[in-house]
């Protein structure tokens, strides 16, 4: 099976996000639509957008970008607590027949400032089965007519979505590392995505993924894996350290402390990034944990670092063990959406 390699589209209130330097018009149409045209550019498959409250609207911006490009693949993350399942699907769908059939779509289960838009379901549990209701009953949307379900937290009676998909369903790409979460991912998932743990850690999650997809009676096809993680590639090995290591430097005199978001602490795979510094500033080869400790969250916690070499090396273990969708990303965005095209994804496609 071929990879899939996407990019990060930041889409932030405030500028200097990771340590992007743009800053005016940093979250404006010209600037987002530069840096979704140089992902056509330079040979990337799309990019995810992220979703919280707080933020512009990604459906919204995923719209946009969508119309001002012709192969570029919103990856758009979505929140069953901020959509209601019809509406969405019809709203996705509506998207993807418009752009040619570009849409893929990334659930979000974790924390949010729930009640500045009017969702009450803060207990996790209760959480995961809504998300669970919420992809199984969108995919029964996109792929029949007159659908009534009767759940524990949606109801529909005779739902039609026009139009449909153009070709396809899109992918459903999930995260989560709790218990919950990959119950959920192994029977409505279509692709896993984990944060940049070790080799060792993500083969033990897979296999656990593809036991549990088995033991819960899948209904599928076999679930697939991604990585969204940090990439720091400079021209050499020695250039891409030293710049990973004054960026650290500064994130931990306090210059990004604000970014780290409080409501990371308490998702259980955050809490596995930020352990991962206990066991070692550097695991495998170059798989650096020290930025967890300083600010950030997600991606920002562990970076691959290395010349385009080490890092193609290392992005290529975590193909041997069956990861097939890779989410990049380092700033400054535009410029290393450049370099890492130029630099890194030859080498990949290799």
């Amino acid at each position: 099976m071929s990879a899939e390699h996407f990019w990060y589209v930041p889409n932030q209130a405030e500028p200097g996000h990771r340590g992007d330097d743009a800053v005016a018009g940093h979250n404006s149409l010209a600037t987002l639509t530069r840096q979704a045209l140089a992902l056509e550019t330079y040979g990337w498959g799309g990019a995810l957008i992220g979703t919280g409250w707080g933020r512009p609207d990604t459906f919204t911006l995923a719209t946009a970008l969508a119309a001002r490009t012709t192969t570029f693949r919103p990856l758009v993350a979505v929140r069953p607590g901020y959509w209601r399942p019809a509406q969405f699907a019809a709203a996705a769908a509506t998207l993807d027949h418009l752009s040619g059939g570009r849409v893929l779509v990334n659930i979000v289960s974790g924390t949010d400032d729930l009640a500045a838009y009017g969702d009450g379901q803060s207990d996790p549990a209760q959480r995961y089965a809504r998300t669970k209701e919420f992809m199984r009953l969108v995919r029964r949307l996109w792929t029949e007519e007159h659908v009534t379900f009767h759940g524990e937290h949606f109801r529909v009676n005779g739902s039609t979505v026009v139009p449909r998909p153009l070709v396809r369903q899109p992918l459903l790409y999930f995260g989560g590392a709790s218990e919950a979460a990959e119950r959920v991912a192994a029977t409505e998932a279509d692709v896993q995505l984990f944060w940049g743990e070790p080799l060792d850690d993500i083969a033990e999650r897979i296999d656990r993924l593809r036991r549990l997809s088995a033991e819960l009676d899948r209904d599928l096809p076999p679930l697939e894996f991604g990585l969204r993680v940090t990439t720091v590639v400079r021209d050499t090995t020695g250039q891409a350290w030293a710049n990973a290591e004054a960026r650290v430097a500064r994130m931990a005199g306090g210059a990004q402390a604000a970014d780290r978001d409080p409501r990371w602490n308490a998702a259980v795979g955050q809490r596995r990034l930020l352990d991962l510094a206990e066991r070692g500033e550097v695991l495998d080869d170059n798989l650096y944990t020290v930025p967890g400790r300083f600010g950030g969250g997600g991606a920002g916690s562990t970076w691959l670092v290395g010349s385009a070499e080490d890092v193609a090396l290392a992005l290529r273990k975590y193909r041997s063990l069956g990861v097939t969708h890779f989410v990049l990303s380092d700033t400054p965005y535009l410029p290393e959406i450049r370099r890492q095209g130029e630099q890194l994804l030859p080498l990949l496609a290799a």
